[in-house]
């Protein structure tokens, strides 16, 4: 049975929006694939792109020079910030610099202490409800604010239930949208949707898309990040990781659909992880829409 369109996605989108995440190169020729990945994509229509940082901010001088890199193709730049490892005062001063930038946008996460760092040692905002809070405290609504969600469960909450109770709280100290983590269960997106619009959230929830382009790769991150991989990707995986080519092709095929499937049941948008690759996220997009204004240029 086709599921029915999302009842929170006409609330704020007439038309679905694309976005990409990049992060910051290390070494010339990084840098030099990110420029070739970004002018590649300068005919997409693409509503922003976001760029991570490190474990505690800690590549926050990359994140600012993969931004202005970005920005000179002419992208709606967006850093993303954390809570973790950033005092207000360092915090305030960062965001004076985004502004400085043009920057209007920011993705706004509790982030990963580094490696030898008690999570919580020292903190002055242990989560992003408490960054969400003090941007808009101090900075009002310069900011769209974009939080993370998670359709599967963040690995580290204790049920369902409790993760929606601190998404419902990113979401009421002054988000505008969330991004998920990647998935490949429509339902399990459409079952979030459905809870978070029942506890009064009606904002965008956007889905995080990760095409499968290397399978060790791939498996790694989404044992680290808690994505549910289904069986038969696992099975269809096993059999071809020693033919790159097949793996590629599979995995802008299971891409492809699962896009598909999620803006015909009313997502507001989609965001893809690229990897600092554009060749996946062209193939998606043009097979959505190849003839749209919005994706060619």
């Amino acid at each position: 049975m086709t599921s029915p369109p999302l009842s929170a996605s006409a609330i704020t989108c007439h038309e679905p929006s694309f976005s990409a995440e990049f992060f910051p190169p290390r070494g010339i020729p990084a840098q030099e694939r990110l420029l070739r990945t970004g002018k590649s994509l300068q005919g997409c229509n693409l509503e922003f792109v976001s760029v991570t940082f490190g474990a505690g901010g800690s590549t926050q001088t990359g994140t600012l020079k993969t931004l202005q890199t970005l920005k000179a193709l002419g992208f709606d730049v967006v850093p993303h910030i954390s809570a973790i490892g950033c005092d207000r005062s360092a915090l305030a001063k960062l965001l004076q610099t985004y502004q400085g930038l043009g920057v209007q946008r920011l993705v706004v996460l509790r982030g990963d202490a580094p490696s030898g760092m008690g999570a919580w040692s020292g903190q002055e905002m242990r989560y992003a409800r408490d960054l969400v809070a003090f941007i808009r405290e101090h900075f009002g609504q310069a900011f769209h604010i974009t939080v993370a969600a998670y359709p599967e469960k963040h690995p580290e909450a204790p049920s369902l239930q409790e993760d929606l109770s601190h998404f419902v709280q990113k979401m009421q100290a002054g988000a505008n949208a969330a991004i998920t983590q990647y998935f490949f269960s429509v339902e399990a997106y459409e079952s979030f949707v459905d809870r978070a619009l029942a506890k009064g959230i009606a904002q965008p929830i956007i889905p995080g898309i990760m095409p499968i382009t290397n399978v060790r790769q791939f498996l790694r991150f989404s044992d680290n990040c808690g994505a549910e991989v289904p069986r038969w990707i696992r099975l269809r995986l096993a059999e071809l990781e020693n033919d790159p080519a097949s793996v590629k092709a599979f995995g802008l095929d299971v891409a492809t659909r699962l896009c598909d499937r999620l803006l015909a049941v009313g997502a507001p948008g989609l965001h893809f992880y690229t990897l600092n690759q554009s060749r996946a996220t062209l193939h998606v997009l043009r097979a959505l829409e190849a003839t749209s204004p919005r994706l060619v240029a």
